[in-house]
C-alpha cells in the first residue's frame, strides 16, 4: 500500500509564497518521477512541475521562474516552493508519483488527495 499525503496549502495574498509538501509512505522500493498537478473546478488537471529521481526538473510555462520543485529522497518527500503567487494559481494541487512498491513489481502511478491553494487579491 502506497500513500501520498500533501500538506502546506492555504490562503495567501497575491505576491506571497507557499510551500507544498508531499510525503510518500507505505511499501516504497523505489520512487521515480514525482510531480505536482493542479486543477480548477470545471477544468482539466494540468502538470505544474515534475522531478525525476536524478533531479531533472520540468515546469509549465505559466510557473517558470516562480515555482521550484525539489525532493528529499531520504524523507521520501517532494516539495513545491511557490513564490510570487497570482490569482490564477488558485487551484487544488495534487501530488503524483511513479513508484515501485516492491522489487519485481511494475511501476504504478499514484495520486495524493489534493490540497487547496487560494490566492486572493
Amino acid at each position: 500500500q502506497v500513500q501520498l499525503v500533501e500538506s502546506g496549502g492555504g490562503l495567501v495574498q497575491a505576491g506571497g509564497s507557499l510551500r507544498l509538501s508531499c510525503r510518500a509512505s507505505g511499501m516504497l522500493y523505489s520512487i521515480n518521477t514525482m510531480a505536482w498537478y493542479r486543477q480548477v473546478l470545471g477544468k482539466q488537471r494540468e502538470l505544474v512541475a515534475s522531478i525525476t529521481s536524478g533531479g531533472t526538473t520540468t515546469y509549465a510555462d505559466s510557473v517558470k521562474g516562480r515555482f521550484t520543485i525539489s525532493r528529499d529522497n531520504a524523507k521520501n518527500t517532494v516539495y513545491l516552493q511557490m513564490n510570487s503567487l497570482k490569482n490564477q494559481d488558485t487551484a487544488v494541487y495534487y501530488c503524483n508519483g511513479d513508484i515501485n512498491a516492491a522489487r519485481g513489481l511494475p511501476t504504478t502511478n499514484y495520486w495524493g488527495q489534493g490540497t487547496q491553494v487560494t490566492v486572493s487579491s
